[in-house]
């Protein structure tokens, strides 16, 4: 992994202000979704959780759970920031052409997993999208991170991705969505290996928390895990640490933020971000802009949820900001922030340079903040950690599809019927095909029968070799056909004739060996396959937030309001 060394000549002007600041920076709480917010004085209890294998506090999965210690000091969300990066590269692209802010840029592999997930086909203009993975790392390497970062002990520790956030810029670039995903998501980490020494991390043995992943070999493997879970293709990944934020957040001269009452984050046992703002809209920086984007208690229901709605408000407030103020006033202001962000950045190679850096910037400039759509993965609580439901899935596909999240795409032309196969259909009776029972949701067992069910009609209809096949019983949300080879694909498609399933339903997979029919949960009864209508509306548990809402207001939990 390169690892530079050169820094700029205002980033010791950077350093200070971290280190006046550090008070106003804390960590994790002790509800495992939330940071503790207080004074920097660190006792081991702060930094004892989160630092185990499976993200349960430092005991090995099983073992009985004791009182919940409260987590070690956390790191703010830092989406704004990457997003500030790139989007003022084009205020200034002069100021960002010196040589060793190249020399500034960390980078590291894309991807550390086996699997790789495919590019997505071109539209008819020959564009495809562009998906970024923002990842904030709470690493203490340095001694403004360990300023910034709280705890003593935990100089040099394993860093974890307690930002996720996926930006996705839509292949004709007219519209941008950006889907977070909270840091104690349970899921699988998949194995990864650090291309550097040859490494391997195993997969993990169940689930375990998503912000776990970066102690995997690195930021690769964050996208790794990212792609297992969403099956979306990841183009690059931007990595921020600690040590630039607090100047940054300066030289974009303040973020209005709103309040609907006036809010002070601290409460009896001194947790807390210490944001004191009364009701109604302010400009916040420096300090309070980091108070901001820590306070849990005293925003909604003191969540990591009600943090991340707070973050996504001064994302879409900054980007208004530095929209609206084409160039920073201050030449100095610039390249300071130039300075802190190329200091405060890992990306991957495709990004290793200001000049790619400015491209990017060039490419998300094109949408306007009424064509930005932050949003939240649809999640549930088990026991103190999330997991992704239903609609997590639903809002991985409208990414996957390419379709914007604000619903002002224009309505899409039915789908071409494909072309004929090259090799034709067998006779009926000849064709052997395999049904299967893939009717099981995550909110709902498996209709009984189905595969019996299917496999008599496929008889009835002179599909004398079709079978059930009980013995593999997949999770389908829609019926599918698969067939192995190009051979078969006349014999899939007229399968699905026979049943008025869709060509499009029809898929070539590696993982049958012959054709198969998986009964989907959209047809849990009957003997009449009727295809779904498309919705392509994003789910209401995503809380979608317009980037040009300036309205927006956080509302403040009564027990942390003054007057």
């Amino acid at each position: 992994m390169t690892r530079s060394s050169v820094q700029g000549e205002d980033t010791q002007e950077g350093a200070a202000d971290a280190s006046e600041r550090a008070q106003a920076v804390r960590g994790d709480g002790d509800n495992g979704v939330g940071d503790t917010e207080g004074s920097t004085e660190s006792t081991t209890e702060d930094s004892s959780e989160d630092s185990s294998e499976d993200g349960t506090g430092g005991r090995p999965e099983g073992e009985a759970e004791g009182p919940r210690p409260r987590r070690r000091r956390r790191v703010l969300r830092w989406t704004a920031v990457v997003l500030a990066v790139v989007l003022a590269g084009t205020a200034g692209a002069g100021y960002l052409y010196y040589e060793h802010l190249n020399d500034n840029i960390k980078q590291d592999a894309l991807n550390l997993g086996d699997s790789k997930v495919a590019a997505p086909t071109p539209n008819a203009a020959g564009q495809t999208p562009l998906n970024i993975l923002v990842i904030g790392s709470d690493a203490r390497d340095s001694e403004e991170n360990q300023q910034l970062g709280g705890a003593r002990e935990t100089f040099g520790s394993t860093p974890l991705a307690d930002v996720q956030m996926l930006v996705h810029l839509s292949a004709d670039r007219s519209n941008m969505s950006v889907v977070s995903m909270p840091r104690d998501t349970l899921l699988e980490i998949p194995k990864c290996t650090d291309p550097d020494d040859g490494e391997v991390y195993p997969a993990s043995e169940g689930r375990v928390m998503t912000n776990q992943s970066l102690g995997h070999g690195g930021p690769g493997c964050t996208v790794a895990t990212w792609q297992e879970l969403t099956g979306i293709h990841i183009d690059h990944f931007v990595m921020v640490d600690f040590a630039g934020v607090v100047s940054m957040a300066d030289a974009v001269g303040g973020v209005p933020v709103c309040v609907d009452a006036n809010i002070h984050s601290r409460d009896a046992g001194g947790h807390g971000s210490g944001l004191k703002l009364e009701k109604g809209t302010h400009p916040v920086k420096g300090e309070q802009a980091l108070q901001w984007l820590r306070t849990r208690y005293g925003f909604e229901d003191g969540s990591d949820l009600a943090r991340a709605k707070a973050q996504h408000m001064y994302l879409n407030s900054m980007v208004r900001v530095l929209r609206e103020n084409a160039t920073l006033s201050s030449p100095n202001k610039l390249r300071r922030l130039a300075e802190e962000a190329t200091e405060a950045l890992t990306v991957d190679p495709g990004l290793d340079s200001v000049k790619k850096l400015y491209d990017l910037s060039n490419e998300l400039r094109r949408v306007k903040p009424e064509r930005i759509t932050m949003t939240t993965m649809p999640n549930r609580y088990v026991g103190a950690r999330v997991e992704p439901t239903e609609d997590a899935e639903q809002l991985f596909r409208l990414v996957r599809e390419d379709i914007a999240l604000d619903g002002r795409d224009a309505k899409k032309k039915p789908d071409p019927e494909p072309e004929p196969p090259a090799d034709p259909a067998a006779p009926d009776g000849e064709i052997a095909v395999q049904v299967r029972n893939g009717t099981r949701t995550d909110e709902l067992g498996t209709a009984p029968g189905r595969a019996n069910t299917v496999s008599g009609l496929l008889v009835e209809r002179g599909f004398t070799k079709a079978v059930a096949d009980p013995s593999v019983l997949p999770s389908e949300d829609r019926t599918v056909i698969r067939y192995p080879s190009a051979d078969l694909e006349g014999d899939a498609r007229r399968v699905a004739k026979s049943l008025g399933i869709p060509a499009s339903s029809v898929k070539r997979s590696t993982d049958v060996s012959g054709v198969t029919l998986v009964v989907g949960a959209d047809w849990r009864e009957g003997t009449a396959y009727r295809a779904p209508e498309s919705d392509d509306s994003t789910p209401e548990s995503a809380e979608a937030l317009n980037g040009a809402d300036d309205s927006a207001c956080m509302h403040v939990n009564p027990a942390f309001t003054w007057s």
